[in-house]
């Protein structure tokens, strides 16, 4: 199913508007407000790729308190991220701290790291993605700290990743 990310810049004090706006859009599977150098993140899923085109034309980019987005849309590579069964299962509804990381790797090396991000308990979904960044993951953890470690100890110490942002959701921007 095709797949794209979306990383917005907003208004001032308008994010949870926006969010409350975004979950109503058919094809939105999720959206947040994130700390970082951008505002809300969203996750489009659409059964073409012109319809997940559609959403973020016609409907996200055309909100008049949106003033920049930043669309990456995902490889086919959903087959080659196998989420550790270890805390899937476990956490289930527990997970509090949450952010998605977009990494920049080295020229050839998206899969490999897709593949190792695939062996961390709290990475629970990845994508390789075509635009501004290479790859891009979510990490759910069971409070700050494990997320925090598992940021900078874990991720961050992976082979091949050359550079890598956090945009930690912010619960506060939920509806």
């Amino acid at each position: 199913m095709p797949k794209a990310y979306v990383m917005m810049n907003c208004d001032l004090g308008s994010e949870k508007q926006i969010i409350s706006i975004l979950k109503k859009i058919n094809g939105v599977k999720e959206a947040h407000g994130t700390f970082g150098l951008y505002d809300i993140i969203a996750q489009i899923e659409a059964d073409s790729e012109d319809k997940v085109k559609e959403i973020i034309t016609g409907d996200i980019r055309n909100m008049p308190k949106i003033h920049s987005v930043v669309t990456l849309t995902r490889s086919e590579s959903r087959e080659l991220f196998q989420p550790s069964k270890k805390i899937v299962g476990l956490m289930l509804g527990q997970n509090l701290a949450k952010a998605y990381v977009v990494i920049h790797c080295e020229n050839g090396e998206e899969y490999p790291t897709l593949k190792n991000l695939s062996q961390i308990p709290e990475v629970r979904e990845a994508d390789v993605v075509f635009g501004f960044y290479d790859v891009i993951c979510k990490v759910e953890a069971s409070d700050e700290k494990t997320l925090n470690h598992v940021l900078t100890k874990t991720i961050r110490s992976l082979p091949h990743i050359k550079t890598s942002m956090t945009l930690n959701i912010v619960d506060e921007q939920e509806s």
